[in-house]
This record gives C-alpha cells, sequence and structure tokens, in this order.
C-alpha cells in the first residue's frame, strides 16, 4: 500500500523552481529575485569548497557549473558551504514575511524580519549543499522528465520554454541544476528525517492500548453544519462579515425555518446539498472540535451559539446519537485522491489556495473533473493517476490532511488543506471496514507513532546541519 509521505517525497516541487520567470504568473508562480547561484568559490567559502569536492559520486556526476555573477547593485549577504545568498533574495524575503505579518495583524521590527529572512535562506541552502553531497544520483533522463513537466505545466514547448527564460536572462542549464537541487533536498530530508525516529515495542503497546480505552462504548454522531468560511489571515472587517452571515442563519434557525433548507441556501460545506448532514461517523473520525460542541445536545437539538474553528463559522445540529462497542482491529479504509500544489518563494499559501479553490468551483460546475485537473496540475506521483492515493489505513497520512479526509463524505471535495507537502484538494472516492491481524495493526501503529515524531525529527536534523555547516554573514540591517 502505498504511503502518501512516501509519494509526496518522491516527487518534485514542479512550479517551485528558483529562478522562475515572471511570464508563468497566471498558471505558475512568479519570478524570484535574483538567486544564489550554486558552487560560488569565494576566499571564506574555501575550506567548505574544498571539503564538497573530496566527496560524493553524485556531485561528481553533475556536469561542473560556472559561477553566476551577482547583478549590478547586489552583493553576497551569506556563504552558505559552497553556496550563497544574496542580498536581494533577502530583500525579496523579508517583504513577503512583512506581507504575511500583516495580514495576521502583527508587526515584527524590520530587524527581526530581516533576521527570520536570512537564517531561513541559509537553512535552505545548508539543506541544498548537504542534499548535492549526499543525495542518490537524479538521473538525466529523469530530470528531463520533469523539466518537460514544467513546461506542460505553463502550457509551452521545449523550445518555447527556453526562449522564455532566456528572455528572463535565466540560463536554462542553471534552470535544469535549481530543479535538481529542489529534487535531492526533498529526497534527502525525507530519507534522513525518517532514519533517525525510533518507535519502540513499549510506545505501540501503549498505543493500542489507549485506541482500544477510546473505543469502548464509542459514540457514533450525526452531524449536520451550515459553514460560512473564513480563510486564513482574514481581514477583521471580513471576519466580522462572515460572523454575521453565520449568525443570521442560526436565528433563521431558531426562529424555526428547517435546517436543511437553511443549509442549502448559506453553507459553503461539502454537504450543502444534503442539507449540511454529515453522516454517522465515529467520533474520532469528526474533529475534536465538533463531538465537544455536540456533547450535550439531544437528537434534533441546535446549537445556540456559533462554533468558531479554523475553517469559519459554524451552525450545528445532532440529527442521531449510536452507542456501540468496536475493536481496534476493525478499522475505516479510505481511498481517496488528492490534486497537490507546493508553495514556495515564488508561489505563496494563499495563491495555492487561491488555484485550489478554482479548481474545487470548476468541478462543482461541470467544467471540470477531478482528475483531468489532477492529471494536469498535481505536483506529486499519484498525478499519473489522476490524484488517485490508493487504499489506506487510519495513520497513513500526515494528520493534517487525515483529519480533512476523514470528515469528508463520500464524493465530497475538501477546501484547501495545507500540510507539511503543500496544499491539497482532497475528494473521498470509497470507503470499507477491514479487519487488520496483529501485524498490521501494529505496523499501522508504529506509521501513526512515526508521524507523530516527525516534526521534532526534523527540527533535531536541521540544527544539527546547520551546527556542522560553515556560514559566514556578510551584511545586516542597520
Amino acid at each position: 500500500m502505498r504511503n502518501f509521505k512516501q509519494v509526496a517525497a518522491a516527487t518534485l516541487v514542479l512550479s517551485a523552481m528558483a529562478g522562475t520567470a515572471s511570464w508563468a504568473q497566471d498558471s505558475q508562480p512568479p519570478a524570484a529575485a535574483p538567486t544564489a547561484v550554486a558552487q560560488v568559490t569565494t576566499p571564506a567559502a574555501a575550506p567548505a569548497a574544498a571539503a564538497s569536492a573530496t566527496t560524493s559520486t553524485t556531485a561528481a556526476s553533475r556536469p561542473p557549473l560556472e559561477p553566476r555573477t551577482l547583478k549590478p547593485g547586489d552583493y553576497i549577504a551569506a556563504v552558505v558551504n559552497s553556496d550563497i545568498v544574496a542580498a536581494s533574495e533577502v530583500v525579496q524575503r523579508t517583504e513577503r514575511m512583512r506581507d504575511e505579518a500583516r495580514r495576521r495583524g502583527d508587526t515584527p521590527t524590520n530587524e527581526l524580519l530581516h533576521k527570520q529572512a536570512l537564517d531561513s535562506l541559509i537553512d535552505e541552502r545548508v539543506l541544498v549543499t548537504y542534499a548535492r553531497e549526499n543525495g542518490p544520483r537524479v538521473d538525466e533522463p529523469e530530470l528531463d522528465r520533469v523539466v518537460a513537466n514544467v513546461a506542460t505545466q505553463n502550457k509551452l514547448s521545449m523550445d518555447e520554454l527556453k526562449k522564455r527564460l532566456a528572455a528572463d536572462g535565466i540560463d536554462f542549464r542553471r534552470f535544469r541544476e535549481n530543479l535538481r537541487d529542489q529534487m535531492l533536498s526533498e529526497r534527502v530530508r525525507e530519507r534522513e528525517v525518517q532514519g533517525r525516529i525510533r518507535v519502540t515495542d513499549g510506545e505501540i503497546d501503549k498505543y493500542l492500548d489507549e485506541r482500544q480505552a477510546a473505543l469502548q462504548d464509542r459514540a457514533q454522531l450525526n452531524i449536520a453544519q451550515i459553514l460560512v468560511p473564513v480563510p486564513e489571515d482574514a481581514a477583521p472587517a471580513l471576519v466580522a462579515e462572515r460572523r454575521a452571515r453565520a449568525e443570521a442563519a442560526l436565528e433563521r434557525v431558531k426562529a424555526g425555518e428547517d435546517f436543511a433548507k437553511v443549509a442549502r441556501e448559506v453553507s459553503e460545506d461539502a454537504n450543502k446539498a444534503r442539507g449540511g448532514e454529515i453522516g454517522l461517523r465515529a467520533g474520532d473520525k469528526l474533529p475534536d472540535v465538533f463531538v465537544e460542541a455536540v456533547r450535550d445536545l439531544k437528537e434534533g437539538e441546535v446549537r445556540q451559539v456559533l462554533l468558531r474553528s479554523g475553517a469559519g463559522f459554524h451552525v450545528l445540529k445532532l440529527i442521531e446519537r449510536q452507542s456501540g462497542k468496536a475493536s481496534i482491529n476493525t478499522v475505516v479504509q479510505t481511498r481517496a485522491r488528492h490534486i497537490l500544489l507546493r508553495p514556495s518563494e515564488q508561489l505563496s499559501p494563499e495563491q495555492a489556495t487561491r488555484r485550489l479553490t478554482e479548481f474545487k468551483r470548476a468541478i462543482e460546475s461541470g467544467r471540470a473533473t477531478f482528475e483531468q485537473l489532477a492529471r494536469a496540475n498535481s505536483e506529486d506521483g499519484s498525478a499519473q493517476e489522476g490524484g488517485d492515493l490508493g487504499w489506506v489505513s487510519p495513520g497513513s497520512f500526515v494528520p493534517e490532511f487525515e483529519e480533512a479526509m476523514d470528515a469528508l463524505p463520500l464524493k465530497g471535495i475538501s477546501n484547501p488543506v495545507p500540510s507539511r507537502f503543500g496544499v491539497h484538494l482532497i475528494q473521498v472516492m470509497e470507503r470499507r471496514d477491514v479487519v487488520l491481524d496483529t501485524k498490521q495493526l501494529r505496523d499501522q501503529a508504529r506509521q501513526a507513532l512515526r508521524e507523530r515524531k516527525y516534526d521534532e525529527a526534523y527540527g533535531d536534523w536541521m540544527k544539527d546541519l546547520r551546527a556542522r555547516a560553515f556560514v559566514e554573514t556578510r551584511e545586516w540591517l542597520d
């Protein structure tokens, strides 16, 4: 069975290449500022460059790249091993972080933003230089296929792609090497981080005991909702407008209007056609905030106050509650598909979210199918299968993806869902009950525990890489 983390990690962030030109703005990310160039050798960088010259068949297999000179007026902000960070990159990253802070309502100082921008760029260079020396070989035919995919996604022939890059002053050979770096970095990251994670038999025993205890007398809930979504980092005025819309819907229900009718007219949830009804689900397959919100409701009752979640404002009604025994050996497997877009310096999370929202509208209106859009746009290995991820058991996906998937009805389509791999549009195709044997059950528990430990392991690994790297900063914010 394919694991989503493996599917995503084995593929390239096609539209996230450094130096992507501005002509791709409509269908792909806009242009980056002048970027640092691989293998720039300065007196300060000489120790790292000398070390890298003695290692790695991967590096030796790559044709040498001549160092790119900085554009007039630009200069080196930091030397990282055998690579550099250009000052123009720091400026661009700082401005992007400033815009994101404004949307959150934060006002960090220029010095703090500058430091965070420089640190994030240094971390990226630390990772890519390590990946060049330690990553698996990326064969030329594989890289050729990736470049061809970039051209296809931008609706260009290969000759047209080369001409567009040349018009923007981007060397095609270096463009290819930037793509290679991204492939190496992602593969090395997953390999190294997963290799650090250890799960003991005792941890598995404890996890399974806790799950079995939680399933005893488990409640099955059928909840209906009216959802008024609120975009992430929405301005206060927009939040207030959405709250007012949700409160108006709640008042209509309180006044005696049919909940299903109001849901069909107001809700922006995938279940609106069914009057907002999600369907009978186990409590552990529903968002915790939903379960807690209806805990004291009787069947047929509507919660008298709005629920606010990360998705927006909810009006909730408890349709049905059932209790029953359950065993952890019986699991619900899901067959889902997704479209994955990878945010980058050139494609912000907001832009990725907007594109996926447009895809969802196109699918729901019948202008395109999920499979068509996945094949043409998804930036992972499932694209060739129309986004199909196959049958998976609980714990196979990253938590944020799995939570959104579990909340969907059959054929339902999620709103854009962010994860560490990017932003996803998810559709549930089928579900089935499966009885697992002891080995399968323990393997599932091990995978779920490994996922819990991933973020901490990744942070520790990056700290170790940074500590071993040669880093020299050459500029600061006055």
